[in-house]
């Protein structure tokens, strides 16, 4: 005949492993309950106790409906429904009725918990509920309940021990202490205690520099355990507060290899539907963008985006920022039917989508139910119930989902409380630090000491229970081991837990970068072992790049390469811009590194805080050519009034600034309106700048040269597209775009002007080249001449369009032909060098503006040692440096 009895636990952890053991045994009949289970099992009518998600989801629905008297200034605030929660729960528990209290507070409160407890369901019911309907019940126990063994308890909420006594004075019930601290209040009870002596384990202490020293020990020690032959299932690793140290593990387990089972759950964010939820929010709660949208298209599982063909992104501009309904709506519509992966346009489905992420948090609900499923929708459901919309990012940041790992086949981590309802042999103890293990007491975050003595709200204060659980630890172990850490993860000094202070062996101290004797993953195993490490391809390339690096000589890691590499060879062959002679010139590195090697800096795919310099000037380039390919057609820029120049420029104004919004970067709209009223009023001075008209004059603005443009096709130019343009005695071809071209009807002169829309420079009419840092005028102008012939006369300037009127704004270039001499003597040079083999840093190698400064080394003696060594290396090359 099968025997009932029921084991009372109050964790997890405790529940699992009771029923695991019983299977184990092949044992049938046995009940494994929480004692708040046990009161609603007995009380019958399918009962059961509050489940605290429930209730915070009720509470917060209801608060809006309560006058909370002092707390109602503070009622929508995030976190008050799950503040409430707590301390109903503490209340709940301790047997204190709120609206017996006597202070307009917990008056509040208790009207409050009155709406709340009419408003869940039925079938659930607080504490004292049960137990009054359970002890009318008391004569079904020895049927329903059999022979009741309470495990893993070292204490118990005053509220359940009306409902125990009763019990052991019907039925059975037995209290399995083992070396646990033994309640007062059991004595003058029938439930026999059943003690045992404690283990004497003799603990090891341990000094560790930080939180991260650690857990990497705690795994040294597991994988020590591990080798010896010790199951994984008697091992654990343990804090008073897991969750400080929950990242740490949680890395430290995916590097080492080793399962364990996070009994508090992991954060739900480390997976991919966690990340589905988190991109939701994300574009929610921070705006529409198409890094964010992309992020979220590509982690969603399900919705009415499913069917969307793979690929169909490829319509999006890489640029575009996409930020508001409008500027995806004028995106997606440009793609023909042909265009998409299968032939369908989908364009309706996605722009439904997108203005319900344009919603924000308004629409969250709704877009958690429309967009996500299973897993993903679940979470976001309890996100929402925990607090209000405009906090998901934090709320989804604390969901805990299960890991999916058996506990009691691994190793597990978990917190004191949890370890404590159920022991393993093999223990080690992270954080013994003061303020850390135990833990302070606090007040309730509603219910303040002077209104409720924390005392009585909370009569199984979390100190306490710390300083019960450590002893039961230790007490049920075979071996111990208790680290603290020396410093925590700032800096800043720490100190021992009064706990160990009667451990009476010395604390052992460990260097962070000392050797383990087994350590838990391959990375720490060759950190630990430098003479081995140092045998490896990796490091012996790091070691000698370190010693190249402060050599007092050029070597491979500063810039020497293969002479005559072919993949330099054939960049040399093609057409190079002024900007990336520039870089041959006076960075030959960064040419290697940007052209060579394809090497780019990252650029913002969401709204930049400002418009930097150079896309500032690519939007004033943009006005130029629109105004003046308007002009032109109207009878020309020579013969238009001010009037007509204006006119032109607020119409490509409104075209430039609706073609960038689609396809660039734009900063927040307040400053993005200032840069283009600063990019018009930029560009109305430099068409208003007092050129002489030339006769019958024909004007150009951002033409090409050089290359072909498919962005040209159709205009009407002074010169093939494609033609080659070389500089004289180099082998080296160049091409570009010409910011104006002003051509006389006869074609006899030609005026180059190259517009800079930065800050005047002293001494502007000193410049020729600027030791290869100013090449346009000399290059544009050649280009020109290449290109119409020898019978132009040509002319070019720099024009700065924002000077003071006080000062010169136009630069013309004296000497055509010895600039140009200075150019293609540096610029032999140079590719002879680097065809022989060498790119050093350059002159601009220290420059503000090197966007490949993070691939130099991070030492501020770098390039000082190095320069004067890339001077003397380049020889003929870096004599182009100190031209003016």
């Amino acid at each position: 005949m099968q025997v009932r009895r029921t084991v009372v636990v109050h964790t997890t952890l405790a529940g699992h492993m009771v029923r695991v053991n019983a299977a184990r045994r092949n044992e049938a009949g046995v009940q494994v309950m929480t004692m708040g289970q046990l009161a609603a099992r007995l009380a019958g009518g399918l009962l059961q106790p509050v489940d605290l998600n429930v209730l915070t989801e009720v509470i917060g629905a209801a608060l809006p409906d309560i006058l909370m008297g002092e707390l109602e200034p503070i009622k929508g605030l995030p976190g008050m429904a799950a503040a409430v929660c707590s301390t109903f729960d503490k209340a709940w528990r301790a047997g204190i009725d709120l609206s017996k209290v006597g202070h307009p507070r917990t008056d509040a409160l208790a009207a409050l918990e009155q709406v709340v407890i009419d408003r869940l369901p039925a079938s659930m019911k607080r504490p004292s509920d049960l137990i009054e309907m359970a002890l009318r019940r008391m004569g079904h126990a020895p049927v329903i309940v059999g022979a009741l063994e309470v495990q893993g308890h070292s204490e118990m909420s005053p509220c359940w021990r009306p409902l125990l006594t009763a019990l052991a004075e019907t039925i059975p019930v037995s209290w399995s202490a083992g070396p646990r601290h033994v309640p007062d209040w059991l004595k003058s009870t029938k439930v026999e205690v059943l003690a045992a002596p404690a283990t004497d384990p003799q603990p090891r202490v341990f000094s560790c520099a930080n939180p991260i020293h650690e857990v990497g020990e705690a795994f040294r020690w597991m994988r020590a355990l591990l080798a010896k032959g010790i199951s994984a299932s008697d091992i654990a690793i343990v804090a008073a507060s897991p969750g400080d140290y929950d990242d740490h593990v949680f890395s430290t387990s995916r590097d080492a290899n080793i399962p364990i089972h996070f009994v508090h759950g992991i954060k739900a964010l480390t997976g991919a539907d966690g990340q589905a939820t988190a991109a939701l929010a994300e574009v929610l709660t921070k705006g529409l963008s198409q890094e964010r949208v992309r992020r979220l298209f590509t982690l969603m599982r399900g919705g009415p985006l499913s069917d969307l063909p793979g690929g169909w992104m490829r319509l999006l501009p890489v640029d575009a920022p996409l930020t508001s309904e409008e500027r995806w709506e004028r995106v997606l519509k440009q793609p023909e039917d042909s265009d998409w992966p299968d032939g369908k346009n989908r364009t309706a489905e996605v722009l439904e989508v997108i203005r319900l992420l344009g919603q924000g948090t308004d629409a969250a609900e709704l877009a958690g139910e429309t967009l996500l499923i299973g897993v993903q929708r679940s979470l976001w459901r309890r996100a929402l119930r925990e607090g209000p919309a405009q906090a998901l990012s934090v709320t989804l940041a604390g969901l805990r989902i299960e890991d999916g790992i058996e506990p009691a086949a691994n190793a597990i981590w978990t917190s004191a409380i949890a370890l404590a309802s159920a022991p393993r042999p093999h223990v080690w103890l992270l954080g013994l630090n003061a303020g850390r293990w135990p833990r302070r007491i606090s007040e309730d975050r509603l219910i303040p000491d002077h209104v409720l003595p924390i005392d009585q709200l909370d009569p199984l204060p979390v100190a306490d229970g710390d300083k019960r659980d450590i002893k039961t630890i230790v007490g049920t172990a075979q071996s111990v081991a208790i680290s603290f850490s020396r410093r925590d993860a700032e800096g800043r000094m720490l100190g021992r837990s009064p706990i160990i202070s009667d451990i009476p062996d010395p604390e052992t101290y460990l260097d962070r970068a000392g050797a383990p004797e087994h350590a838990f993953s391959e990375a720490d195993r060759l950190l630990a072992r430098p003479s081995e490490f140092s045998t490896l391809p990796i490091a012996i390339s790091g070691l000698s790049c370190w010693r190249d690096w402060h050599r007092s000589e050029i070597t491979a890691h500063d810039g020497l390469i293969a002479a005559e590499h072919a993949r330099l060879k054939k960049l040399l062959e093609r057409p190079l811009s002024a900007t990336s002679l520039k870089l041959l010139l006076r960075d030959p590195i960064r040419f290697v590194w940007r052209y060579a090697l394809g090497w780019k800096a990252p650029e913002d795919a969401d709204e930049p805080l400002t418009l930097e310099a150079n896309a500032f000037g690519n939007f004033v380039h943009a006005l130029l050519r629109d105004a003046v390919e308007q002009l032109e057609g109207n009878g020309g820029i020579a013969a238009a009034e001010q009037a007509q120049i204006e006119a032109a420029l607020v119409g490509a104004r409104e075209r430039a600034v609706a073609l960038w919004e689609s396809a660039q970067p734009v900063p927040p709209d307040v400053i993005w309106r200032n840069a283009v009223a600063r990019g018009h009023a930029l560009a109305a001075a430099a068409l208003a700048y007092g050129l002489e008209p030339l006769p019958n004059q024909k004007t150009w603005c951002e033409i090409p040269f050089g290359k072909v443009d498919p962005k040209s096709e159709g205009r009407e130019l002074p010169w093939s597209l494609g033609a080659p343009v070389e500089i004289p005695g180099t082998g080296l071809l160049v091409e570009g775009q010409i910011d104006r071209l002003d051509l006389s009807g006869d074609g006899a002169r030609a005026r180059v002007t190259d517009y800079k829309t930065g800050k005047l420079s002293k001494k502007m009419d000193e410049v020729v080249i600027k030791g290869g840092a100013e090449l346009q005028r000399c290059l544009y102008a050649f280009a020109v001449k290449t290109l119409l012939g020898d019978g132009v006369t040509i002319e070019a300037s720099l024009l700065y369009p924002n000077a003071p009127e006080s000062d010169q704004a136009l630069f013309p270039l004296a000497d055509l032909d010895g600039a140009l001499a200075k150019v293609s003597t540096a610029a032999v040079a140079s590719r002879t060098a680097m065809l022989g083999g060498l790119a050093p840093p350059g002159e601009d190698a220290a420059s503000d503006y090197n966007d490949h400064a993070f691939a130099l080394p991070a030492n501020a003696g770098y390039l000082p040692r190095k320069l004067p060594l890339a001077i003397t290396a380049l020889g003929p090359a870096a004599a182009v440096w100190g031209e003016p």
